[in-house]
């Protein structure tokens, strides 16, 4: 499931329950909402409340974050799930995602 927010200026797109390539449909729509070039500067993607993150989630997040920088904004990421971060860390995408644990310092760096 998706949901997306506003916050100090910034869409938040909460995720929760699995990510994966069943969920993916519904998460690009929202995604992509939120990261259209009329959209807000900053997005973050919350994933604290998922259950299950996988490779989907990944190509989900590089679409965002490439959509994002066409436009000259910025993607911050919420993540503090062990096994979540090390499939990052696998696909060498920690640098390009920039996950932090909670939503305040996503959203502390966007500003």
């Amino acid at each position: 499931m998706a949901r997306s927010y506003d916050v100090r200026g910034c869409t938040v797109v909460e995720l929760s329950g699995d990510v994966d390539l069943a969920t993916a449909g519904e998460i690009r729509v929202v995604l992509d909402e939120a990261t259209a070039p009329n959209g807000t500067p900053h997005v973050v993607v919350d994933l604290r409340r998922t259950t299950f993150f996988d490779c989907t989630g990944l190509a989900l997040l590089v679409r965002a974050e490439e959509r994002m920088t066409r436009r000259a904004g910025r993607l911050g990421l919420v993540c503090a799930h062990a096994v979540t971060l090390r499939l990052m860390e696998i696909a060498n995408l920690t640098g390009l995602l920039r996950p932090v644990p909670t939503l305040e310092q996503a959203l502390e760096r966007a500003a």
